[in-house]
């Protein structure tokens, strides 16, 4: 069978970053590495589900939002894909870099916190969403991003 092109990336050379992992016509799928995989540093689940609350809300309110196909955690728990349509690499990480911001200046519940909107919903912490937004802003704008998985 033939192996998809995620497993072709060396994850043990990987670090946290943004990186494209695939281009498919004009939709671009990117790989928000918030941390490095098989370090035995993972999200738990509340990180996750928290991050991809608020994370979702806000960049599919962007200016950006017609062009957002999907986001969500990878299950390796090491980050998130974030697809997008028609939007040029800078222009997306602007936009990411944006949308952390505004996480880390919310003031209020997580987003889609309730039994109608979500299906575990008890399992949402906005401070979990901002520490690990935190952590991972300050990954993107301490390093040169060139979109690319190390050879």
């Amino acid at each position: 069978m033939k192996r998809i092109a995620s497993f072709t990336v060396d994850h043990d050379k990987l670090e946290p970053g943004i990186y494209v992992s695939r281009r498919d016509g004009d939709v671009t799928t990117y790989d928000l590495r918030t941390r490095t995989p098989n370090a035995g540093d993972y999200m738990d689940n509340r990180t996750m589900h928290s991050v991809e609350h608020m994370f979702a809300t806000f960049v599919r309110n962007s200016e950006y939002g017609d062009s957002v196909l999907y986001f969500g955690p990878m299950g390796c728990q090491t980050g998130f894909y974030l697809l997008m349509r028609d939007v040029s690499d800078g222009e997306v990480l602007a936009l990411v870099k944006d949308v952390l911001q505004k996480i880390l200046a919310y003031e209020g519940p997580v987003f889609g916190a309730s039994r109608k909107e979500c299906g575990n919903y008890k399992n949402l912490d906005l401070a979990d969403a901002k520490r690990e937004c935190g952590r991972y802003l300050a990954v993107l704008e301490s390093k040169e991003n060139d979109f690319r998985y190390e050879e």
